[in-house]
Order: C-alpha cells, then structure tokens, then sequence
C-alpha cells in the first residue's frame, strides 16, 4: 500500500487595515468566506462546504475563538487521518496595534509555491473586499 507524502506547513504573513472584529466573519462565517475565498459556502453545525466553479470540498471547523483565529481541517484529511488544517490567525502587535492576517496552510511539497501564490491572490482579494 503506497503511503501519503508527508505535506509541509506554510505560514504567510499578510498586514491588514481593518479591526480583528471587522475582519473575522470574512474568516469564520459562510456570508464572509464567499465573498473572497469561494463562490458559495454552506454551512451546518462544524461542517463547511466550499464551492468553487463546480467544485466542491467540504471541511469541518477544528478550533475557532472569537476575534483571534478559525481552524479547519479538509474531510479527505480527516478521513485519511492525519492532521493537517488551514487556519486563519489574526495577530495584533502589542505596541503598535498592526493587525496581521497569518495563514497557515499544509500542502504537498511540490505545491509550496503554487499554493503560496494562491493564498496572496486569495488575501490580496479579501483586502479588497474589507478596503484594507
């Protein structure tokens, strides 16, 4: 039986000018998800569905706490047992008050790059939805 490639954790870093109240029903809730990171999504209880041009993947909600961070794990991970999740992390410097979106992502190896592009042209578009 051939064994799944170990994926790779990717961290981006992205400044956003807007409140960690304004910003995280863009993260956690369907209405705010498709706006910038699919066409449509549907929500029940943990369960979250993401549509994109005729696709769909569905991904159940790991951890959220309000304002601070949503993390999600794709049911084909869950189903495959491992650990892998993608989470948005909303980070506020002590001293400056900068807000900072960090997405954590984990993807096959040959796909850092890809999936890297991906997310900034997914966040470049939540920015231009919230006027950030």
């Amino acid at each position: 039986m051939q064994t799944m490639s170990e994926k790779v954790k990717i961290e981006l870093e992205f400044p956003v000018k807007a409140s960690p109240g304004m910003l995280f029903p863009f993260l956690s809730t369907p209405s705010g998800l498709s706006e910038w990171f699919c066409d449509d999504v549907n929500s029940r209880g943990e369960i979250f569905t993401f549509f994109w041009d005729g696709s769909e993947e569905t991904a159940k909600l790991i951890k959220k706490k309000n304002e601070k961070f949503i993390q999600f794990r794709w049911l084909a991970d869950v189903e495959d047992g491992n650990k892998n999740y993608f989470e948005f992390k909303i980070i506020v410097d002590e001293l400056t008050h900068d807000v900072s979106l960090i997405v954590t992502d984990h993807v096959e190896e040959e796909e850092v790059d890809e999936a890297s592009r991906l997310w900034e042209s997914q966040i470049h578009e939540l920015l231009h939805t919230i006027g950030s």
